[in-house]
């Protein structure tokens, strides 16, 4: 008899516990796409789109912060059905230039607001900043509802400045700025490639405000520590330039940076870093 009630208290436990709801992960990534010129040769943009789009299809991104890609090149991932964008042409502030656009699952997210502003002292026009003098250096937002659990966060995605070095330290001051003004104590996910590498000011800026996906995951972080890859498969990638930052209405239980490539290939200059995140709530 004993055991017989041993076992049903097991039974019963497991089954309590079978029922505690799941925490529902947003799988992230920050995806420098590497713009489309015929430069590149092989590994110009009709020559690996389709590779691009494979690998957000199998990794099955929920939302995804994109650098570089002009109109044309963010039409082709649009090609996957299950995703729209929001951003605008670094450029003009329509489809100018480049982009740091926002990809997202349409099914699963609606986007409430959105907007622009661009990395210069005049943030609400397009313009070079500070001692930038090759580009103009955008970041997009967008406020977003998950339909599930109707909880609303902010999702902000950058590029900085490849050349300038006051351009990348006060484009870490504007960032912290801009996400406080405009997320006001929201949750807040922030994705891009910042040309900058952990130890300088902006990204040590950033981190008084959001956490760093790499130092935070639960679980030990996958792939290399390097982010970029120069189209060299045999590159070392020590250098970790793109990010995904959270703040602490999230917990991110796994980080990686993705080194899938064909034939020796890699989809583009960037490796894709891709964190699972869930509301610490």
């Amino acid at each position: 008899m004993k055991r017989y009630w041993t076992l049903i208290c097991c039974l019963l436990a497991a089954t309590t516990f079978a029922q505690e709801p799941q925490p529902t992960n947003i799988r992230v990534a920050s995806y420098n796409l590497r713009m489309d010129t015929p430069k590149d040769s092989l590994n110009a943009w009709p020559n690996r789109k389709e590779n691009v789009k494979a690998l957000i299809k199998y990794h099955d991104f929920d939302i995804i912060g994109t650098q570089e890609g002009f109109i044309h090149q963010l039409k082709d991932i649009l090609e996957l059905p299950s995703y729209e964008y929001v951003g605008s042409g670094r450029d003009d502030g329509k489809h100018g230039g480049e982009h740091s656009a926002i990809f997202y699952k349409k099914d699963r997210f609606d986007v409430v607001d959105a907007g622009n502003f661009w990395l210069s002292e005049t943030p609400e026009t397009p313009g070079l900043g500070w001692d930038a003098t090759c580009c103009n250096r955008i970041c997009s937002w967008a406020k977003m509802v998950d339909k599930d659990s109707k909880k609303e966060f902010y999702v902000f995605n950058v590029h900085f400045d490849h050349q300038g070095v006051i351009a990348r330290r006060e484009s870490g001051k504007l960032m912290v700025a801009k996400i406080t003004e405009i997320a006001k104590g929201a949750p807040v996910i922030c994705t891009g490639d910042f040309n900058s590498t952990p130890e300088t000011e902006q990204i040590q800026g950033m981190a008084t405000i959001l956490n760093d996906a790499y130092r935070v995951t639960q679980e030990p972080p996958y792939g290399p520590v390097g982010t970029t890859n120069s189209f060299r498969f045999t590159a070392p990638m020590k250098r970790r330039i793109d990010y995904v930052f959270v703040s602490n209405h999230f917990n991110v239980s796994k980080y990686a940076v993705l080194t899938d490539a064909q034939d020796q290939r890699y989809p583009s200059d960037h490796l894709p870093v891709v964190v699972d995140i869930y509301f610490a709530e």
